[in-house]
């Protein structure tokens, strides 16, 4: 049954002008990536700061530079809740950057998404920072802020907000690194770290969005 609908899925591609023949297929198909979480649930896949314990070091103390040059500085995200998730662009899990787009969208007040575009995972975004930024809206129609390319995984290349999302003497219990691409973390109002969803965990899902409300 699966073959058939992927069979299917193939047959109705049309490449899009803007991707090449294999981002437009991981778009189309994304859905079928997405449906064994669906299915039977993510719970494997989330890490919970259940003892709701706080930072070592403060999260507003960070910075990052976007793809446009700009510094953001953290300590102007107080009172906002905070998603954090490093992404790609050759990558079959490229298609939450719509969905992202979408809470970006409904929670606008409330909520600060962040994407740190990386080339860690099987050389999957070998763009430059201009190259991402226009890949990112002309295809998803990408608003939220984008920083520059850096490192996410543990060691000497990753970049200091990841070194604080993955290192628990830094948030305070965390020490998982990004998985894959579209690995996520969530972080409160006052900073405090309280989640990391691997890249099966859809940014639309309840265990995410039910935070947000």
């Amino acid at each position: 049954m699966l073959i058939a609908v992927v069979i299917v899925a193939a047959a109705m591609l049309i490449k899009q002008k803007d991707m090449t023949w294999r981002q437009s297929l991981l778009k189309t198909l994304y859905p079928l990536i997405m449906l064994k979480g669906k299915l039977f649930g993510n719970k494997n896949e989330i890490k919970m700061n259940s003892g709701n314990v706080v930072p070592a070091t403060s999260f507003y103390a960070l910075r990052a530079i976007q793809s446009n040059g700009d510094t953001l500085h953290f300590s102007t995200l107080k009172g906002k809740k905070v998603l954090i998730v490093n992404t790609a662009s050759d990558c079959g899990f490229t298609g939450q950057y719509e969905e992202l787009e979408t809470l970006h969208r409904q929670y606008g007040n409330q909520l600060v998404i962040l994407g740190f575009p990386a080339n860690d995972f099987k050389e999957q975004e070998k763009k430059s920072d201009a190259e991402i930024s226009s890949f990112c809206k002309i295809n998803y129609g990408v608003s939220f802020p984008l920083m520059q390319k850096s490192g996410v995984v543990n060691g000497p290349a990753q970049h200091p907000v990841y070194q604080w999302l993955s290192h628990a003497g830094s948030n305070g219990w965390n020490d998982q690194a990004p998985v894959w691409n579209f690995s996520k973390y969530l972080v409160d109002e006052q900073g405090v770290l309280l989640a990391f969803y691997t890249q099966m965990v859809s940014p639309m899902d309840p265990a995410i969005a039910g935070l947000l409300k």
